[in-house]
């Protein structure tokens, strides 16, 4: 049995994000990249002789994505070893993200790694779907097009990597929420089918073809939020204003995401947009 180690788990971007249908299970059908990013959640792990989840942020442990994600594990596996995990979170709450499934899906390769548990890619994929659409993601590498409720997943290659600013304002979005509002204006209207050229979309970002890629930097949540929070088309206006040469809502928001040409643009960007939480990243290849 392996001893104490740690486990950084990234944020993710949705470069666009079609919901293309919904299901009969109540849950919706996406179409999306998603890529993961330089803004870590760190995941500590040791024996112990009970589960015992330590952490930073101000969640009910039961409701913690890493305590169900230990769960599933144990049910799963039938083992009944004990963990300590210390979850100190830097990725906001509530920020489309997707920091709560990247700590569950890095819980699994945690425990996997703590309890030799040998878990292959079917075994991962089964668990990390019975715990959030988008853990399914954190189990394979740091850019794929993932559709159906989030478990159909085909890794990508990007070879460039992109300087990033990521703006959050002062309000949380839940998922389901956003679902049950993007239902409500969408009801009785037909759903976007994505078909256009993945290959083509990946050599436009490596080729910084922004003209070509704006059209394609969508996101079907925009209507809902937006809406919702004006402060965000506001927020968008700015990062053009600032020098975004693209920009884009990740997952059901509020984060923004702005793509600029170099570290100093976005510094000067970020001074510009405070006093809102921002950061500066990369894209992960």
């Amino acid at each position: 049995m392996t001893n104490f180690f740690s486990l950084k788990a990234p944020a993710k971007i949705n470069w666009f994000l079609y919901i293309t249908s919904k299901r009969k299970d109540g849950y919706h059908d996406i179409y999306s990249i998603m890529q993961c990013v330089s803004l870590f959640d760190n995941i500590y792990f040791e024996p112990s002789d009970n589960l015992e989840i330590i952490t930073n942020a101000n969640i009910p442990v039961k409701e913690n994505l890493v305590y169900k994600a230990a769960i599933a594990v144990r049910r799963y596996t039938g083992v009944k070893n004990g963990v300590r995990i210390t979850l100190k979170k830097s990725i906001p709450i509530g920020a489309g993200l997707g920091g709560g499934s990247s700590d569950a899906g890095y819980t699994i390769r945690g425990l996997n790694q703590l309890w030799s548990l040998n878990l292959s890619k079917r075994d991962f994929l089964k668990i990390s779907k019975e715990i959030g659409s988008d853990v399914p993601f954190f189990m394979n590498g740091n850019i794929a097009l993932v559709k159906g409720r989030g478990e159909k997943i085909k890794e990508l290659k990007l070879n460039k990597e992109f300087l990033l600013l990521l703006i959050k304002p002062d309000i949380n979005i839940s998922t389901s929420w956003a679902y049950k509002r993007f239902d409500i204006i969408n009801k009785g209207k037909r759903l976007t089918k994505v078909n256009f050229d993945i290959k083509l979309f990946l050599r436009a970002l490596e080729e910084e073809d922004f003209n070509f890629l704006d059209d394609l930097i969508y996101n079907d949540f925009i209507k809902v939020v937006f809406g919702e929070y004006p402060i965000l088309s506001k927020l968008k206006e700015e990062m053009v204003k600032t020098g975004a040469l693209l920009t884009g809502l990740s997952g059901s928001g509020p984060t923004l995401f702005g793509l600029y040409k170099n570290e100093d643009d976005a510094l000067k960007a970020l001074r510009c947009i405070k006093p809102f939480w921002g950061t500066i990243v990369k894209t992960l290849i």
